[in-house]
């Protein structure tokens, strides 16, 4: 633990490597009496491969990774792309859709488009996101949201990662890029389930 103003802080790992995904994570955390680490702070370089069939799994096998390597408690997602007309693809392969050696996001979105040409608009869409928590003494526990929205044929927004730019939401008229921090904290798949995961991390830290 931490001791910040004479108040001790237990540490909870964000099991993820992604900037993108700790920068979002941090900032739903912030404020909490919790220290949030990553894991180079604690000189940890784990490739977990993510062989589940479904989010849970996959979240799950990554949480479990990590607490078997730290003993502390951590916290791990497993996020996926789901398009109506390509059958719910990417979905679970989202992070790997593009096959080009080194692939970018940006090469994930271009693939994501091109197999959607063919396809009629609108291309209706949904973001899934699969919470885990692990920690001393406890099961793993799992934790979801969902955000619906649509594929559009064009890149538009500045922020967020992954597909961003090309899932429009139509309840704010924006993308998921076009949203600052703040805002995407309101309307995230993974903001809906650290929402409900942090009533019981707050309950098992202290």
């Amino acid at each position: 633990m931490i001791n910040i103003n004479n108040k001790e802080f237990p540490k909870l790992l964000l099991a993820t490597t992604n900037a993108g995904k700790q920068r979002e994570l941090r900032s739903l955390f912030q404020g909490l009496p919790i220290q949030l680490v990553i894991p180079s702070d604690l000189g940890i370089s784990l490739e977990v491969p993510e062989t589940g069939l479904t989010y849970d799994e996959n979240a799950s096998i990554k949480a479990q990774a990590f607490f078997e390597v730290t003993g502390i408690a951590v916290v791990s997602d497993d996020t996926g792309l789901e398009v109506d007309a390509l059958n719910g693809a990417p979905g679970l392969h989202s992070a790997r859709y593009s096959t080009l050696p080194g692939a970018t996001d940006a090469d994930r979105r271009a693939k994501l488009l091109d197999a959607l040409k063919s396809s009629p608009q609108p291309w209706t869409a949904r973001f899934r996101c699969t919470v885990a928590v692990a920690a001393p003494g406890r099961n793993i526990q799992l934790f979801r949201g969902t955000v619906e929205g649509e594929i559009i044929n064009r890149e538009s927004g500045d922020h967020g990662f992954g597909y961003d730019r090309l899932f429009w939401i139509p309840q704010v008229a924006k993308t998921m890029a076009d949203l600052t921090l703040d805002e995407k904290n309101n309307y995230s798949h993974r903001a809906v389930a650290i929402k409900n995961a942090i009533p019981y991390i707050l309950k098992i830290l202290n």
